[in-house]
This record gives structure tokens, C-alpha cells and sequence, in this order.
């Protein structure tokens, strides 16, 4: 599975590195074996996006990618969609990705976390919640946010020391944290539909997924 992550971010047009960031040996040597560039990190970080901070320290790149390495099927296309933004304006921090909800059972399930955006594409909150509420029963529109996020190095070195706040602290979600202490995310719009491995459940469809292409996933 790491394997397919790897290479499909590879492919990527407006990505000139791709490396794995582990605190794990299995992993490392894992990487190695198929050729990847891999960097073993501290063991003590709280968040992916620590990790990602520490090896961005001693990188020269000024815009940084975070990949889930769960994500076997990740478009190269997505990737370059949510780096777009970054190159055209320099003043956005972070940008993510979001794709509208196209099952109902999703808007009530809070391992999907939801996005709601101002005018400008900006984030105004990401929650479990179904948000927004639709009241009266109204018609709505829900987002859920894709997990990849790009920043701008020099916020990314800051991350760290940003100061945790409740609403991350309720929801568990650390990109709360940029939200909370003033930042900007903006979310760009995909059909990207993401497919994370968590479970041996989700294992099995991305398996029969990659079946359906000829290729297998072994985890």
C-alpha cells in the first residue's frame, strides 16, 4: 500500500520530491525496498503534521505536501489541484481539498468530517457535525474535507508551536489548530473521492477496487 501512495504522488506534475517521513523501522526498511526516499523521524510528535514540520526543517522547498500514507488510491491530479492555490497567491498558508457529499449516510457520521467555506473558497470550520444545518428542512449542500494538505513551509516550521484550542480539543481535529489561532486554509474543490485504509474492512474494497484495474493491494 505504501508503495502505491508513493508512486502515485509521484506523479504528480508540481511535485518535485516525494518522501516518506516514519518514525517506524518496519516502515523505513519497507521504503527502502522499493526505492523511496525516506526520512526516520522523532517518535514524540502528536500530529502527522509535526512529522511532516520536522522534515520540512532541513528541506529547502517552500511549498510542502502532506500525503496520508493510507491512501493507495490518491489522484496525482487532486494533489495538483490543492498546490495551485499556493503558487498563485502567496499570502494563503494552507489549502486543502473538499468533495461534496454524494451519500447520506455520510453527513451524520462523524469519522466524515465536514467543511463549510466563505465566498473565497476559506475555511470557516471543519467538524464531525453535519454541517451546515438544515433547518426547517431546507435544501443543503454538504462537503466533507479530503485529508491532504499543502502549506507554505515557513507556516508549516510554526505549526509546532501553535497554541492547541478547544475546538480542536472537542472535535479532535488539528486543523482546527490553524483556524483557531487566526490562519487561513482555503479548499479547493475536487472529485477526488478518498480511500483511506483504517480497517481491515477498508483494506478489502481498495483490494477489490485495484482488482477491478488489474493491480493488487497486499497492504
Amino acid at each position: 500500500m505504501l508503495q502505491h501512495v508513493y508512486e502515485r504522488a509521484a506523479m504528480a506534475r508540481y511535485l518535485t520530491s516525494t518522501i516518506i517521513a516514519t518514525d517506524d523501522e518496519r516502515v523505513y526498511a519497507t521504503a527502502r525496498s522499493f526505492g523511496a526516499l525516506v526520512r526516520m523521524t522523532r517518535s514524540d510528535h502528536t500530529s502527522g503534521t509535526d512529522r511532516v514540520a520536522e522534515v520540512a526543517s532541513a528541506e529547502s522547498a517552500g511549498i510542502v505536501v502532506n500525503i496520508q500514507g493510507d491512501e493507495p488510491l490518491i489522484d496525482p491530479a487532486a494533489i495538483d489541484a490543492a498546490i495551485l492555490p499556493m503558487v498563485h497567491d502567496p499570502d494563503i498558508p494552507v489549502c486543502t481539498l473538499k468533495k461534496k457529499i454524494e451519500d447520506p449516510r455520510e453527513i451524520a457520521d462523524p469519522n466524515v468530517v465536514k467543511v463549510v467555506t466563505d465566498f473565497s473558497g476559506a475555511a470557516i470550520y471543519f467538524s464531525r457535525s453535519p454541517i451546515p444545518f438544515a433547518r426547517d428542512g431546507r435544501p443543503a449542500t454538504w462537503y466533507k474535507h479530503i485529508g491532504l494538505y499543502v502549506y507554505r513551509r515557513e507556516f508549516l516550521l510554526q505549526y509546532p508551536a501553535l497554541r492547541v484550542g478547544p475546538l480542536e480539543e472537542a472535535e479532535r481535529l488539528e486543523q482546527l489548530r490553524v483556524l483557531e489561532n487566526g490562519h487561513r486554509i482555503q479548499v479547493v474543490e475536487t472529485e477526488y473521492e478518498s480511500w483511506g485504509v483504517d480497517t481491515p474492512e477498508d483494506l478489502a474494497r481498495v483490494s477489490r477496487l485495484f482488482e477491478m484495474t488489474g493491480v493488487h493491494a497486499n497492504g
